[in-house]
């Protein structure tokens, strides 16, 4: 009994010698379309992986959009949040706020992602206008399609895959030399499909087969240099939005898991193009992708680390009879596991269970795990979260909370 005391003192310990001291927040002028607004600079950082939000906040102009068009929540959240570890060789996290993205506007963006029209798509919009003299608008930057009777359906689809299928913008805002805020940068993040999903039309097949969902892989080298042209295109688009003339941008390329994926997609290649520039520079492979443990994949990309959490799985199950599995989900860039996000869901029977079950696990993280890498794991019961294990990069103790 006195040592889960000791224990729990000790959690209370680390939870206080981790809570942020917050300190009092920075008033700056914001310029904004020629109008000028008093916004507050947050002094606290949560993280130096994480931007500063300057408040108050602000939607994007096409917020959620995001949402309908990527295959899954993983998906979502890794483009996200992933557009900005993009963006930080360029804007420090340090110098730099984020802002969600204020100059795409959602109709815009839902142009850029539609076909490319052919000339007799074209003729017939300008023909079903009311203005006659107008030429229609041709922004669609996906392949265009054109039915042709004497080729099979379901043959002239996979030859021309939606490729885009999203857009996200990030604002990153500065200060300048006389202490207002202003646009700094920009990050484009373009959402591409890997497989492309598809229904036939009502009539082209029997009525068993109407409404169901077909498939085409693409080809990963096909993806990414379908990628780059249509960054090419939307930058000079960009430098067309005056408040975008000379601002510097990245932007990068995000290759979409398949809707079946217990893992996200991830970040293929990102460029930067200067301020005062229309002109990509140099494409950057990105070596980053995620790996499921336990799973086939995992042990044949990296062995020693299946290893590892194989032997991690085994100490666990060696302690706790009621041990119900462990799943694990690591990142990797450039080849080497940077963090491991554990869940162990369990079946407990008191408080102090889950307290010598969460110390049991801190010594396997010690023993299994080496310090270079960020580990988070997550121990859950029928009741809810019961502990929270976090060790980060170089740090020779881990923070270890328990839920009450």
């Amino acid at each position: 009994m006195k040592n889960l005391l000791m224990l729990g003192l000790t959690l209370v310990l680390l939870v206080s010698g981790c809570a942020p001291t917050f300190e009092k927040e920075e008033e700056v002028v914001q310029e904004t379309n020629d109008t000028k607004e008093t916004a507050i600079i947050p002094k606290y950082n949560i993280s130096e992986s994480y931007y500063r939000t300057i408040l108050p906040f602000k939607s994007g102009e096409a917020r959620g959009l995001v949402l309908g068009r990527l295959n899954t929540r993983l998906d979502i959240d890794e483009f996200e949040t992933g557009l900005m570890r993009m963006a930080q060789d360029t804007f420090s996290v340090d110098k730099y706020l984020y802002q969600e993205g204020q100059y795409l506007k959602k109709t815009t963006i839902e142009s850029w992602l539609g076909r490319t029209l052919t000339a007799e798509q074209l003729a017939a919009k300008k023909q079903a206008s009311k203005d006659k003299d107008k030429e229609p608008e041709n922004l669609g930057l996906n392949p265009s399609f054109a039915y042709d009777a004497s080729i099979p359906y379901e043959e002239q689809m996979k030859k021309s895959p939606i490729y885009l299928s999203s857009i996200l913008e990030h604002n990153y805002l500065v200060k300048n030399s006389e202490g207002q805020v202003e646009l700094g940068g920009i990050a484009i993040g373009l959402a591409l499909n890997s497989v492309y999903y598809y229904k036939l039309p009502d009539d082209y097949v029997i009525e068993e087969y109407r409404g169901f969902q077909r498939e085409a892989k693409i080809d990963s080298a096909i993806l990414e240099a379908e990628g780059k042209k249509m960054a090419d295109e939307i930058i000079k688009r960009l430098r067309n939005i005056p408040e975008l003339s000379q601002v510097p941008i990245v932007i990068s390329l995000f290759e979409q898991a398949e809707i079946s994926s217990i893992a996200p997609g991830n970040f293929i290649a990102k460029a930067k193009v200067d301020g005062n520039s229309s002109k990509l520079g140099k494409w950057e492979d990105v070596k980053e992708e995620y790996q499921f443990f336990p799973s086939t994949n995992a042990t044949k990309a990296y062995p020693e680390d299946a290893v590892k959490f194989e032997n991690f799985q085994r100490d666990i199950a060696d302690y706790f009879t009621n041990y119900t599995g462990v799943i694990g989900q690591g990142f990797y860039k450039n080849d080497e596991l940077q963090e491991l996000k554990i869940t162990i869901p369990m079946q407990f029977y008191g408080k102090a269970e889950v307290v010598g079950f969460t110390q049991y696990v801190t010594g396997l993280v010690m023993d299994h795990f080496p310090s270079y890498m960020n580990v988070r794991i997550y121990i859950s019961s029928e009741s809810g979260p019961e502990g929270l294990i976090v060790r980060d990069s170089g740090d020779e103790e881990p923070f270890v909370h328990i839920y009450e």
